[in-house]
Protein backbone atom coordinates (compact mmCIF):
# COMPACT_ATOMS: atom_id res chain seq x y z
CA UNK A 1 0.00 0.00 0.00
CA UNK A 2 1.29 3.25 -0.94
CA UNK A 3 1.01 6.21 1.37
CA UNK A 4 1.18 9.95 0.84
CA UNK A 5 1.33 12.24 3.72
CA UNK A 6 1.08 16.08 2.58
CA UNK A 7 2.88 18.91 4.89
CA UNK A 8 2.11 22.54 3.25
CA UNK A 9 3.61 25.57 4.88
CA UNK A 10 2.30 27.21 7.39
CA UNK A 11 2.02 30.74 8.74
CA UNK A 12 0.89 32.69 12.06
CA UNK A 13 0.27 35.93 10.23
CA UNK A 14 -3.99 35.25 9.46
CA UNK A 15 -3.21 37.47 6.45
CA UNK A 16 -1.46 34.39 4.52
CA UNK A 17 -4.21 32.01 5.19
CA UNK A 18 -5.31 32.29 0.82
CA UNK A 19 -1.29 31.85 -0.25
CA UNK A 20 -1.21 28.77 2.38
CA UNK A 21 -4.17 27.56 1.19
CA UNK A 22 -3.26 27.53 -2.34
CA UNK A 23 0.29 26.32 -1.78
CA UNK A 24 -1.68 23.03 0.01
CA UNK A 25 -3.92 23.05 -3.27
CA UNK A 26 -1.45 22.48 -5.07
CA UNK A 27 0.66 20.16 -3.35
CA UNK A 28 -2.84 17.91 -3.66
CA UNK A 29 -2.70 18.59 -7.17
CA UNK A 30 1.06 16.91 -7.63
CA UNK A 31 -0.58 13.86 -6.25
CA UNK A 32 -1.03 11.29 -8.33
CA UNK A 33 -2.29 7.40 -9.27
CA UNK A 34 0.11 5.63 -7.71
CA UNK A 35 -1.09 6.45 -4.21
CA UNK A 36 -3.59 4.23 -2.52
CA UNK A 37 -3.75 6.59 0.74
CA UNK A 38 -3.27 10.46 0.94
CA UNK A 39 -3.57 12.04 4.36
CA UNK A 40 -3.83 16.13 4.76
CA UNK A 41 -3.22 17.91 7.92
CA UNK A 42 -5.45 19.22 10.65
CA UNK A 43 -7.47 22.47 9.60
CA UNK A 44 -6.77 22.03 6.00
CA UNK A 45 -9.80 25.00 5.60
CA UNK A 46 -7.93 27.35 7.78
CA UNK A 47 -4.12 26.84 7.21
CA UNK A 48 -2.94 29.91 9.07
CA UNK A 49 -3.44 31.37 12.69
CA UNK A 50 -6.47 32.88 11.94
CA UNK A 51 -7.90 34.19 15.12
CA UNK A 52 -11.01 34.19 17.10
CA UNK A 53 -14.29 32.71 16.39
CA UNK A 54 -15.11 35.19 13.09
CA UNK A 55 -11.77 34.54 12.02
CA UNK A 56 -11.61 30.72 12.23
CA UNK A 57 -15.72 30.21 10.85
CA UNK A 58 -14.70 33.06 7.96
CA UNK A 59 -11.59 30.19 6.74
CA UNK A 60 -14.21 27.48 7.31
CA UNK A 61 -16.78 28.89 5.28
CA UNK A 62 -14.77 30.38 2.15
CA UNK A 63 -11.86 27.65 2.08
CA UNK A 64 -13.98 24.58 3.92
CA UNK A 65 -15.89 23.63 0.58
CA UNK A 66 -13.22 24.08 -1.49
CA UNK A 67 -10.81 21.57 0.12
CA UNK A 68 -13.87 18.87 1.18
CA UNK A 69 -14.17 19.27 -3.17
CA UNK A 70 -10.66 18.83 -4.18
CA UNK A 71 -10.18 15.99 -1.78
CA UNK A 72 -13.44 14.18 -3.69
CA UNK A 73 -11.73 15.01 -6.87
CA UNK A 74 -7.64 13.60 -5.53
CA UNK A 75 -10.06 10.76 -4.55
CA UNK A 76 -10.93 9.88 -7.69
CA UNK A 77 -8.53 11.31 -10.19
CA UNK A 78 -5.88 9.17 -8.36
CA UNK A 79 -8.60 6.33 -7.52
CA UNK A 80 -7.26 6.45 -3.65
CA UNK A 81 -8.62 6.87 -0.20
CA UNK A 82 -8.38 10.72 0.98
CA UNK A 83 -8.28 11.56 4.45
CA UNK A 84 -8.84 15.25 5.24
CA UNK A 85 -9.61 17.32 8.21
CA UNK A 86 -11.71 20.60 7.80
CA UNK A 87 -14.85 21.88 9.89
CA UNK A 88 -18.49 19.93 9.61
CA UNK A 89 -21.39 22.06 10.50
CA UNK A 90 -23.97 21.66 12.93
CA UNK A 91 -26.82 23.33 14.21
CA UNK A 92 -24.38 24.22 17.50
CA UNK A 93 -21.76 25.58 15.13
CA UNK A 94 -18.70 23.61 13.72
CA UNK A 95 -16.84 20.52 14.75
CA UNK A 96 -13.43 19.62 14.08
CA UNK A 97 -13.78 16.91 11.52
CA UNK A 98 -11.52 14.10 9.74
CA UNK A 99 -13.67 13.09 6.59
CA UNK A 100 -12.42 9.71 4.68
CA UNK A 101 -13.16 9.84 0.91
CA UNK A 102 -13.10 6.42 -0.79
CA UNK A 103 -11.54 5.40 -4.27
CA UNK A 104 -14.93 6.27 -6.12
CA UNK A 105 -14.83 10.10 -4.08
CA UNK A 106 -17.51 8.93 -2.02
CA UNK A 107 -17.69 10.17 1.76
CA UNK A 108 -17.16 7.30 3.84
CA UNK A 109 -16.42 8.21 7.18
CA UNK A 110 -16.07 11.34 9.35
CA UNK A 111 -14.18 10.99 13.10
CA UNK A 112 -15.12 14.05 15.27
CA UNK A 113 -11.91 14.94 17.16
CA UNK A 114 -12.37 13.25 21.19
CA UNK A 115 -10.51 15.62 22.60
CA UNK A 116 -11.44 18.95 21.46
CA UNK A 117 -8.49 21.48 22.58
CA UNK A 118 -8.74 23.94 25.13
CA UNK A 119 -8.81 26.56 21.99
CA UNK A 120 -11.22 25.29 20.34
CA UNK A 121 -13.77 24.71 23.48
CA UNK A 122 -13.14 28.47 24.93
CA UNK A 123 -15.43 30.88 23.46
CA UNK A 124 -14.90 34.07 21.56
CA UNK A 125 -14.97 36.51 23.88
CA UNK A 126 -12.19 34.20 26.06
CA UNK A 127 -9.96 34.48 22.96
CA UNK A 128 -10.97 30.90 21.29
CA UNK A 129 -12.69 29.62 18.32
CA UNK A 130 -15.85 28.44 19.66
CA UNK A 131 -16.45 25.23 17.79
CA UNK A 132 -19.21 22.53 18.89
CA UNK A 133 -17.89 19.99 21.02
CA UNK A 134 -21.31 19.40 22.55
CA UNK A 135 -20.55 15.50 21.33
CA UNK A 136 -17.37 15.01 23.41
CA UNK A 137 -19.40 15.42 26.75
CA UNK A 138 -20.80 12.04 26.04
CA UNK A 139 -19.13 8.81 26.45
CA UNK A 140 -18.69 7.09 22.74
CA UNK A 141 -15.84 4.36 21.99
CA UNK A 142 -13.15 4.98 20.03
CA UNK A 143 -13.97 5.39 15.92
CA UNK A 144 -13.30 3.00 13.98
CA UNK A 145 -14.15 3.36 10.22
CA UNK A 146 -13.94 -0.54 8.07
CA UNK A 147 -12.63 -0.20 4.72
CA UNK A 148 -11.12 -2.16 2.22
CA UNK A 149 -10.41 -4.83 4.65
CA UNK A 150 -8.99 -2.60 7.04
CA UNK A 151 -10.10 -1.04 10.06
CA UNK A 152 -8.82 2.08 10.69
CA UNK A 153 -8.32 4.28 13.75
CA UNK A 154 -8.41 7.92 14.12
CA UNK A 155 -6.47 10.78 16.14
CA UNK A 156 -6.56 14.75 15.74
CA UNK A 157 -3.78 16.65 16.93
CA UNK A 158 -4.52 16.91 20.65
CA UNK A 159 -5.87 13.61 20.87
CA UNK A 160 -2.18 12.11 20.55
CA UNK A 161 -1.37 13.62 24.20
CA UNK A 162 -4.55 11.35 25.91
CA UNK A 163 -1.98 7.97 26.31
CA UNK A 164 -4.72 6.29 28.44
CA UNK A 165 -6.62 6.32 25.12
CA UNK A 166 -3.84 4.42 23.14
CA UNK A 167 -4.93 1.17 25.49
CA UNK A 168 -8.29 1.63 24.45
CA UNK A 169 -7.63 1.97 20.93
CA UNK A 170 -5.11 -1.06 20.71
CA UNK A 171 -8.61 -3.09 22.14
CA UNK A 172 -10.13 -1.98 18.27
CA UNK A 173 -7.73 -3.91 16.73
CA UNK A 174 -7.04 -0.98 14.07
CA UNK A 175 -4.55 -1.59 11.45
CA UNK A 176 -4.01 2.12 10.41
CA UNK A 177 -4.22 5.26 12.49
CA UNK A 178 -4.85 8.28 10.48
CA UNK A 179 -3.49 11.40 12.04
CA UNK A 180 -4.12 14.78 11.14
CA UNK A 181 -2.45 17.35 13.66
CA UNK A 182 -0.77 20.39 13.98
CA UNK A 183 1.06 20.49 17.55
CA UNK A 184 2.62 23.75 16.93
CA UNK A 185 4.57 23.45 19.97
CA UNK A 186 6.20 19.87 20.08
CA UNK A 187 9.94 19.85 19.38
CA UNK A 188 10.31 16.74 16.49
CA UNK A 189 12.19 14.84 19.18
CA UNK A 190 9.05 15.09 21.07
CA UNK A 191 6.66 13.78 18.31
CA UNK A 192 8.75 11.41 17.45
CA UNK A 193 8.53 9.59 21.25
CA UNK A 194 5.18 10.33 20.83
CA UNK A 195 4.20 8.48 17.54
CA UNK A 196 6.05 5.26 18.19
CA UNK A 197 5.05 5.02 21.72
CA UNK A 198 1.45 5.56 19.65
CA UNK A 199 2.05 2.85 17.78
CA UNK A 200 4.12 0.26 19.83
CA UNK A 201 1.21 0.28 22.00
CA UNK A 202 -1.76 0.26 19.38
CA UNK A 203 0.36 -2.49 16.73
CA UNK A 204 -1.07 -0.17 13.89
CA UNK A 205 0.61 1.59 11.60
CA UNK A 206 0.51 5.78 12.19
CA UNK A 207 0.17 8.12 9.44
CA UNK A 208 0.07 11.74 10.38
CA UNK A 209 -0.09 14.61 8.33
CA UNK A 210 1.18 17.95 9.87
CA UNK A 211 2.34 21.74 8.43
CA UNK A 212 5.89 23.01 8.13
CA UNK A 213 6.72 26.51 10.46
CA UNK A 214 9.59 26.73 8.10
CA UNK A 215 12.21 24.71 7.01
CA UNK A 216 14.53 25.30 9.67
CA UNK A 217 12.35 25.53 12.66
CA UNK A 218 12.29 22.53 15.09
CA UNK A 219 8.56 22.70 16.07
CA UNK A 220 5.66 21.04 14.33
CA UNK A 221 5.77 19.46 11.30
CA UNK A 222 7.09 15.79 11.17
CA UNK A 223 4.50 14.05 9.00
CA UNK A 224 4.94 10.98 9.30
CA UNK A 225 4.56 7.09 8.57
CA UNK A 226 5.52 4.36 11.92
CA UNK A 227 5.66 0.91 11.86
CA UNK A 228 3.79 -1.15 14.58
CA UNK A 229 7.13 -1.75 15.93
CA UNK A 230 7.78 1.76 16.36
CA UNK A 231 9.65 2.22 13.23
CA UNK A 232 10.05 5.80 11.46
CA UNK A 233 9.71 4.86 8.14
CA UNK A 234 9.13 8.78 6.87
CA UNK A 235 9.26 11.72 8.67
CA UNK A 236 9.36 15.04 6.86
CA UNK A 237 10.83 16.83 9.63
CA UNK A 238 10.19 20.59 8.97
CA UNK A 239 9.80 20.14 4.89
CA UNK A 240 7.51 20.94 2.86
CA UNK A 241 5.73 18.64 0.19
CA UNK A 242 4.76 15.14 -0.28
CA UNK A 243 6.05 12.18 1.60
CA UNK A 244 5.01 8.60 0.36
CA UNK A 245 6.39 5.56 1.61
CA UNK A 246 5.16 1.76 1.33
CA UNK A 247 3.79 -0.25 3.66
CA UNK A 248 1.66 -3.54 4.47
CA UNK A 249 -0.90 -2.97 6.63
CA UNK A 250 -1.72 -5.90 7.41
CA UNK A 251 2.13 -6.79 9.06
CA UNK A 252 1.87 -6.57 12.97
CA UNK A 253 4.87 -6.92 15.49
CA UNK A 254 4.56 -9.46 18.10
CA UNK A 255 6.95 -9.97 20.59
CA UNK A 256 7.62 -12.40 23.69
CA UNK A 257 5.39 -11.69 26.23
CA UNK A 258 7.77 -11.74 29.18
CA UNK A 259 11.02 -14.12 29.36
CA UNK A 260 9.88 -17.09 27.51
CA UNK A 261 6.36 -16.20 27.18
CA UNK A 262 4.12 -16.88 23.73
CA UNK A 263 4.46 -13.77 20.76
CA UNK A 264 1.88 -11.54 21.30
CA UNK A 265 1.18 -7.63 20.43
CA UNK A 266 2.16 -5.69 23.35
CA UNK A 267 -1.11 -4.38 24.46
CA UNK A 268 -1.98 -8.01 24.82
CA UNK A 269 0.75 -8.42 27.29
CA UNK A 270 -0.16 -5.38 29.27
CA UNK A 271 -3.74 -6.19 29.39
CA UNK A 272 -2.82 -9.63 31.44
CA UNK A 273 -1.03 -7.53 34.24
CA UNK A 274 -3.49 -4.26 34.31
CA UNK A 275 -4.39 -2.76 37.73
CA UNK A 276 -7.24 -0.31 36.56
CA UNK A 277 -8.11 0.35 40.30
CA UNK A 278 -4.41 1.98 40.71
CA UNK A 279 -5.51 4.55 37.47
CA UNK A 280 -7.47 7.51 36.93
CA UNK A 281 -11.32 7.64 36.84
CA UNK A 282 -12.46 6.50 33.66
CA UNK A 283 -15.42 4.86 31.85
CA UNK A 284 -18.61 5.44 30.88
CA UNK A 285 -20.13 5.75 34.62
CA UNK A 286 -17.85 8.60 35.25
CA UNK A 287 -20.06 11.71 35.20
CA UNK A 288 -19.74 15.20 33.88
CA UNK A 289 -17.54 17.49 35.55
CA UNK A 290 -19.05 19.66 38.46
CA UNK A 291 -18.75 22.66 36.61
CA UNK A 292 -20.00 21.26 32.89
CA UNK A 293 -22.87 18.74 34.27
CA UNK A 294 -26.30 20.74 33.09
CA UNK A 295 -28.53 22.79 35.26
CA UNK A 296 -31.18 22.24 36.86
CA UNK A 297 -30.36 19.12 39.03
CA UNK A 298 -31.40 17.08 41.71
CA UNK A 299 -29.41 16.41 45.05
CA UNK A 300 -30.29 13.46 46.75
CA UNK A 301 -29.94 14.83 50.60
CA UNK A 302 -28.20 12.23 52.60
CA UNK A 303 -28.49 10.09 49.59
CA UNK A 304 -32.05 8.71 48.84
CA UNK A 305 -33.36 8.46 53.00
CA UNK A 306 -36.42 7.36 52.01
CA UNK A 307 -35.49 4.12 51.04
CA UNK A 308 -32.30 3.09 53.43
CA UNK A 309 -31.28 5.07 56.38
CA UNK A 310 -29.53 8.74 55.97
CA UNK A 311 -25.92 8.89 55.38
CA UNK A 312 -25.59 5.28 54.06
CA UNK A 313 -23.72 3.52 51.87
CA UNK A 314 -27.36 1.92 50.52
CA UNK A 315 -28.43 5.37 50.59
CA UNK A 316 -25.96 6.92 48.22
CA UNK A 317 -26.03 4.42 45.77
CA UNK A 318 -29.86 3.87 45.49
CA UNK A 319 -29.57 7.71 44.60
CA UNK A 320 -26.73 7.13 42.03
CA UNK A 321 -28.44 3.53 40.91
CA UNK A 322 -31.36 6.17 40.19
CA UNK A 323 -29.16 8.36 38.08
CA UNK A 324 -29.00 11.18 40.90
CA UNK A 325 -27.21 14.15 39.48
CA UNK A 326 -25.67 15.25 42.91
CA UNK A 327 -25.58 13.03 47.01
CA UNK A 328 -25.18 15.40 49.94
CA UNK A 329 -23.47 14.12 52.77
CA UNK A 330 -22.25 15.70 56.26
CA UNK A 331 -18.59 14.87 57.54
CA UNK A 332 -17.56 14.67 61.54
CA UNK A 333 -14.21 13.31 62.62
CA UNK A 334 -13.95 10.83 65.36
CA UNK A 335 -12.28 11.53 68.51
CA UNK A 336 -9.08 9.65 67.07
CA UNK A 337 -9.62 11.92 63.84
CA UNK A 338 -11.44 9.48 61.18
CA UNK A 339 -13.55 11.44 59.21
CA UNK A 340 -16.98 10.05 59.35
CA UNK A 341 -20.34 10.76 57.47
CA UNK A 342 -23.54 11.56 59.95
CA UNK A 343 -25.81 14.46 60.01
CA UNK A 344 -25.98 14.92 63.54
CA UNK A 345 -23.33 15.71 65.85
CA UNK A 346 -25.07 13.60 68.43
CA UNK A 347 -26.02 9.73 67.92
CA UNK A 348 -28.96 8.69 69.65
CA UNK A 349 -31.40 9.31 66.65
CA UNK A 350 -29.69 7.70 64.10
CA UNK A 351 -28.09 4.62 65.83
CA UNK A 352 -28.19 2.58 69.06
CA UNK A 353 -25.83 4.59 70.67
CA UNK A 354 -25.54 8.27 72.69
CA UNK A 355 -23.18 10.84 73.02
CA UNK A 356 -21.29 12.89 70.66
CA UNK A 357 -19.84 11.22 67.17
CA UNK A 358 -15.98 13.29 68.57
CA UNK A 359 -16.43 12.20 72.21
CA UNK A 360 -16.16 8.40 70.28
CA UNK A 361 -13.15 6.21 68.71
CA UNK A 362 -13.93 5.34 65.54
CA UNK A 363 -13.44 1.66 66.36
CA UNK A 364 -16.32 2.63 69.41
CA UNK A 365 -18.60 4.10 66.55
CA UNK A 366 -18.10 0.88 64.33
CA UNK A 367 -19.81 -1.31 67.14
CA UNK A 368 -22.98 0.24 67.07
CA UNK A 369 -26.00 -0.44 64.64
CA UNK A 370 -26.95 2.92 62.22
CA UNK A 371 -29.42 0.68 60.52
CA UNK A 372 -32.17 -0.75 62.46
CA UNK A 373 -33.68 2.47 63.44
CA UNK A 374 -34.96 3.60 59.98
CA UNK A 375 -35.55 -0.36 59.37
CA UNK A 376 -34.64 -4.06 60.90
CA UNK A 377 -33.91 -4.82 57.13
CA UNK A 378 -31.02 -2.50 58.18
CA UNK A 379 -29.76 -4.05 61.09
CA UNK A 380 -26.11 -4.09 61.83
CA UNK A 381 -25.43 -1.21 58.90
CA UNK A 382 -21.98 0.64 60.31
CA UNK A 383 -21.19 4.34 59.64
CA UNK A 384 -19.57 4.89 56.68
CA UNK A 385 -16.26 6.72 56.31
CA UNK A 386 -15.51 9.94 54.18
CA UNK A 387 -12.76 7.31 52.23
CA UNK A 388 -15.42 4.61 52.01
CA UNK A 389 -17.49 6.75 49.94
CA UNK A 390 -14.83 7.79 47.91
CA UNK A 391 -13.71 4.47 47.03
CA UNK A 392 -17.35 3.58 46.13
CA UNK A 393 -18.83 6.57 44.21
CA UNK A 394 -15.70 8.86 43.29
CA UNK A 395 -16.21 9.99 40.23
CA UNK A 396 -19.48 8.72 39.70
CA UNK A 397 -21.85 11.27 41.11
CA UNK A 398 -21.44 14.94 41.97
CA UNK A 399 -20.84 15.41 45.74
CA UNK A 400 -22.48 18.09 47.75
CA UNK A 401 -19.81 17.67 51.10
CA UNK A 402 -21.17 19.44 54.06
CA UNK A 403 -18.42 19.79 56.46
CA UNK A 404 -19.99 19.90 59.96
CA UNK A 405 -16.99 20.17 61.77
CA UNK A 406 -16.00 23.28 59.94
CA UNK A 407 -19.78 24.49 61.03
CA UNK A 408 -18.62 24.06 64.07
CA UNK A 409 -15.09 25.30 64.05
CA UNK A 410 -13.26 22.68 65.14
CA UNK A 411 -9.59 23.65 65.99
CA UNK A 412 -8.55 20.91 63.83
CA UNK A 413 -10.17 21.43 60.29
CA UNK A 414 -8.78 18.61 58.56
CA UNK A 415 -8.55 20.51 55.40
CA UNK A 416 -5.74 18.92 54.10
CA UNK A 417 -6.73 15.34 54.73
CA UNK A 418 -10.44 16.11 53.74
CA UNK A 419 -8.46 17.53 50.03
CA UNK A 420 -5.76 14.61 50.11
CA UNK A 421 -8.75 11.93 50.09
CA UNK A 422 -10.02 13.95 47.61
CA UNK A 423 -6.93 13.61 45.47
CA UNK A 424 -6.22 10.63 45.89
CA UNK A 425 -9.46 9.34 44.49
CA UNK A 426 -9.40 11.85 41.84
CA UNK A 427 -12.59 13.34 41.96
CA UNK A 428 -11.73 16.91 42.71
CA UNK A 429 -14.17 17.85 39.68
CA UNK A 430 -16.79 16.02 41.02
CA UNK A 431 -17.24 17.77 44.42
CA UNK A 432 -17.88 20.86 46.53
CA UNK A 433 -17.63 21.96 49.91
CA UNK A 434 -20.93 23.28 51.21
CA UNK A 435 -20.18 25.28 54.95
CA UNK A 436 -21.57 27.87 57.42
CA UNK A 437 -18.12 29.56 58.03
CA UNK A 438 -16.81 31.90 55.68
CA UNK A 439 -13.55 32.07 57.25
CA UNK A 440 -12.74 28.28 56.08
CA UNK A 441 -14.62 28.92 52.87
CA UNK A 442 -11.66 31.14 52.09
CA UNK A 443 -8.97 29.02 53.94
CA UNK A 444 -10.25 26.05 51.37
CA UNK A 445 -10.54 28.48 48.09
CA UNK A 446 -6.94 29.37 48.63
CA UNK A 447 -5.42 25.68 49.71
CA UNK A 448 -7.59 24.10 47.10
CA UNK A 449 -9.22 26.65 44.57
CA UNK A 450 -9.56 23.98 41.96
CA UNK A 451 -12.39 22.70 44.16
CA UNK A 452 -15.73 24.24 44.38
CA UNK A 453 -17.33 25.87 47.35
CA UNK A 454 -20.60 26.78 48.40
CA UNK A 455 -21.70 29.13 50.86
CA UNK A 456 -24.07 27.77 53.76
CA UNK A 457 -27.04 29.74 55.79
CA UNK A 458 -25.62 31.14 58.75
CA UNK A 459 -28.77 31.95 60.49
CA UNK A 460 -29.38 35.45 59.00
CA UNK A 461 -32.95 35.99 58.05
CA UNK A 462 -32.44 38.45 56.00
CA UNK A 463 -33.09 37.04 52.25
CA UNK A 464 -29.59 38.60 50.29
CA UNK A 465 -27.44 38.12 52.98
CA UNK A 466 -26.60 34.76 52.22
CA UNK A 467 -25.70 35.87 48.36
CA UNK A 468 -24.19 39.03 49.56
CA UNK A 469 -21.88 36.43 51.58
CA UNK A 470 -20.93 34.52 48.16
CA UNK A 471 -20.25 37.72 46.41
CA UNK A 472 -17.74 39.00 48.86
CA UNK A 473 -15.96 35.73 48.65
CA UNK A 474 -16.33 34.94 45.13
CA UNK A 475 -18.16 31.44 45.41
CA UNK A 476 -19.78 29.90 43.07
CA UNK A 477 -22.62 28.32 44.58
CA UNK A 478 -25.06 29.18 47.77
CA UNK A 479 -27.09 27.03 49.04
CA UNK A 480 -30.52 29.04 50.32
CA UNK A 481 -32.08 28.12 53.43
CA UNK A 482 -36.03 28.10 53.15
CA UNK A 483 -38.04 30.07 53.99
CA UNK A 484 -35.49 32.86 54.62
CA UNK A 485 -34.74 33.49 50.45
CA UNK A 486 -37.24 34.62 47.67
CA UNK A 487 -36.69 35.43 43.64
CA UNK A 488 -34.99 38.17 44.12
CA UNK A 489 -32.08 35.97 46.33
CA UNK A 490 -32.03 34.09 43.58
CA UNK A 491 -31.78 36.93 40.77
CA UNK A 492 -28.91 38.70 42.53
CA UNK A 493 -27.10 35.56 42.92
CA UNK A 494 -27.38 34.96 38.95
CA UNK A 495 -26.19 38.46 38.33
CA UNK A 496 -23.00 37.89 39.95
CA UNK A 497 -22.89 34.07 37.66
CA UNK A 498 -23.35 32.41 41.18
CA UNK A 499 -25.67 28.87 41.74
CA UNK A 500 -28.29 28.39 43.75
CA UNK A 501 -29.02 25.47 45.65
CA UNK A 502 -32.25 25.43 47.98
CA UNK A 503 -32.59 23.47 50.89
CA UNK A 504 -35.00 21.70 50.71
CA UNK A 505 -37.81 20.00 49.25
CA UNK A 506 -39.76 16.97 49.40
CA UNK A 507 -43.39 17.80 48.00
CA UNK A 508 -43.01 17.41 44.11
CA UNK A 509 -45.12 20.88 43.68
CA UNK A 510 -42.64 22.55 46.21
CA UNK A 511 -39.80 21.34 44.03
CA UNK A 512 -41.23 22.24 40.45
CA UNK A 513 -42.15 25.92 42.26
CA UNK A 514 -38.62 26.04 43.01
CA UNK A 515 -37.22 25.21 39.52
CA UNK A 516 -39.71 27.46 38.04
CA UNK A 517 -38.30 30.05 40.37
CA UNK A 518 -34.26 29.28 38.91
CA UNK A 519 -33.25 27.49 41.60
CA UNK A 520 -30.32 25.78 40.08
CA UNK A 521 -30.26 22.37 42.31
CA UNK A 522 -33.01 21.31 44.86
CA UNK A 523 -31.78 19.26 47.44
CA UNK A 524 -34.54 16.53 48.37
CA UNK A 525 -34.76 13.26 50.75
CA UNK A 526 -37.40 11.58 48.82
CA UNK A 527 -35.31 11.86 45.04
CA UNK A 528 -37.98 9.35 43.27
CA UNK A 529 -40.89 10.70 44.08
CA UNK A 530 -39.50 14.42 43.29
CA UNK A 531 -37.51 13.15 40.12
CA UNK A 532 -40.61 11.26 38.58
CA UNK A 533 -42.70 15.04 39.06
CA UNK A 534 -40.18 17.08 37.56
CA UNK A 535 -38.49 15.09 35.07
CA UNK A 536 -39.47 17.39 32.23
CA UNK A 537 -37.85 20.23 33.59
CA UNK A 538 -34.69 18.55 33.89
CA UNK A 539 -31.63 17.69 31.15
CA UNK A 540 -31.98 14.56 29.77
Amino acid sequence: MKICVIQPAYSFDERDVEACFNGLLSLLDDCDESMDLIVLPEYSDAPADVQGKGGFYGAADTYGPVILARAKETAKRCHAIVCVNAGYKTVQGVRNTTHVFDREGNVVGRYFKAHPAPSEVKTDKEGGHELDVAYSYQFDKPYVLELEGLRFGFLTCYDFYFYENFARLAKEGVDIIIGCALQRTDSHEALSIINKFLCYNTNAYLVRASVSLGTDSKLCGCSMVVSPKGEMLLNMESRVGLGVCEINPRDKYYKPAGHQGKLRAHYEYIEEGRRPWLYRNGGASVALFENLAPYPRLCAHRGFNTVAPENSMPAFGAAVALGAAEIEFDLWTTKDGVLVSCHDSTLDRVSNGTGKIYEHTYEELRALDFGAKHSEKFAGLKIPTFEEILQKFAGRVIMNIHVKIWDEGFAEDKLAEIVALIRKYDCEHHVYFMTTNDEMLRKAMTYAPDIAVCVGWDGNKEPLSIVERAIALGAKKVQLFKPYFNEESVKLAHAHGIRCNVFYADNPAEARRYLDMGIDTVLTNDYLAVQSAVQDCLPK
